[in-house]
């Protein structure tokens, strides 16, 4: 007997659309999510989830939100592109700590860096096109890509390398309908940091052959140790489009303030690319979401305009808490975690501990393993299967000290229970 051919499903029967249906959660999102919510239910759950700093927003940004709540002139519709006044402010940030130099109408201000990613894509893919992803990746990049129509090619690189991909890799993924290479130092997840050398030789590969580069530069003032010092002698960070300036015409630099001032709830992201492309992006804003909040602009406006003594404060505290996550995290038997040099992200490798027993259990995937550290430590992190790299686990060290030595220590006696 033959198996019966399922039914074909009309257009009018599918309630929520093929393109829409394939979109996965945000695997940080949720772990957060459940986090607080046992949190909230009375236990005592630690969440290494969420990427977001334990800092509150400076007082002077909150300030200024507070007084353009009260300004009439911000009660009403603005640009969809963004507040003039706040695209020059994001063009002068950008020399200064990077030395790019662009104007203003090659800025986008978008509701958080994920708009900001999407819509870059959604700029310059049409469908087919592919876009290299070095991986670990974060959640939302393949996602982006095929939303905008295009195919996430992924290269992975592991601990071996620190989580750096090489030319010789991307030259092995490129094919004729490559279009984009996907370029992120610092990383989320690994905080994996290319050298200046290193940056100059990518970028110049993606020139060589005609590729654009989409770069994502959220975390470029959380570098630490000898990442920090192999930065240039002014202190700027090492922007691709300023180490390779041939790229220029074909790169795309996304950034916002939700890292570099603890405003991950403000949802001001940016583009900055060539100005045909900002242009198609903004179209696609004007009709998506309009302007960004006037307030939240307004804020991000004093964040960019102002010092960056803030973010010298939390990078000093999450230098000590790397320090600290990466000690503990390898005094554990069948954990390997390489010292992260920028972000605020551990990305330890913990193959070793997979099929192992623990409290009766064997997990046999870094899945089934979080959710075991979740039930019996109390503890929330994110499996690698959400950033394309079975075998590893996301830990923010992003939260307070002591809930951090607390958090890890409860993973050292669990996982210290592993045998055999």
């Amino acid at each position: 007997m033959t198996a019966a051919t399922p039914p074909v499903q009309s257009p009018t029967d599918r309630r929520v659309s093929a393109r829409i249906g394939s979109i996965s959660e945000s695997a940080t999102l949720a772990v957060d999510a459940k986090a607080k919510a046992l949190k909230a239910a009375g236990r005592p759950v630690i969440g290494f989830g969420a990427g977001e700093p334990d800092f509150p927003t400076p007082d002077y940004v909150v300030d200024a939100a507070a007084a353009a709540c009260r300004d009439p002139k911000y009660h009403r519709y603005t640009p969809a592109g963004g507040l003039p006044e706040l695209k020059a402010a994001i063009a002068a940030k950008t020399l200064r700590d990077s030395g790019y130099e662009v104007e203003a109408a090659q800025i986008l201000v978008t509701n958080g860096g994920k708009q900001a990613i999407y819509e870059a894509f959604a700029a310059i893919l049409d469908p087919g096109d592919e876009v290299i992803v070095p991986a670990p990746y974060w959640t939302t990049y393949p996602e982006s890509i095929r939303l905008a129509g295009g195919v996430p090619v992924e290269v992975v690189a592991d601990e071996t390398t620190g989580y750096r991909v090489s030319v010789e890799q991307l030259e092995a993924a490129r094919t004729k309908n490559t279009k984009v290479l996907l370029f992120v130092s610092p990383s989320n997840p690994t905080g994996a940091v290319y050298s200046r050398e290193q940056i100059e030789e990518i970028g110049r590969w993606a020139a060589e052959h005609g590729l654009w580069v989409l770069t994502d530069e959220i975390y470029e003032h959380l570098v630490y140790g000898d990442a920090a010092a192999r930065a240039s002698a002014d202190g700027r960070s090492q922007s691709l489009p300023v180490v390779v300036p041939e790229l220029r015409d074909k790169c795309i630099v996304v950034n916002g303030v939700a890292k570099t001032y603890a405003m991950t709830g403000w949802r001001v992201g940016w583009v900055i690319g060539p100005k045909d492309v900002i242009k198609a992006a903004t179209n696609l804003q004007s009709h998506a979401t309009s302007n960004v909040s006037n307030v939240a602009q307004v804020a991000a406006l004093t964040a960019v305009a102002g010092d960056l003594d803030a973010v010298a404060t939390m990078r000093e505290a999450f230098d000590r808490r790397r320090r600290t996550i990466v000690r503990m995290l390898n005094e554990i038997d069948g954990v390997e975690c390489p010292e992260p040099e920028g972000a605020f992200y551990a990305y330890p490798s913990v193959k070793g501990l997979l099929g192992k027993e623990i409290r009766g259990k064997r997990p046999r995937t870094t899945v089934e393993l979080a959710e075991l550290i979740l039930e019996e430590a109390e503890v929330a992190v994110v499996p690698g299967e959400a950033f394309g790299t079975p075998g590893y686990l996301r830990l923010s060290y992003a939260l307070g000290d002591e809930d951090l030595v607390e958090g890890v220590s409860r993973l050292q006696k669990l996982l210290g229970e592993a045998s055999a």
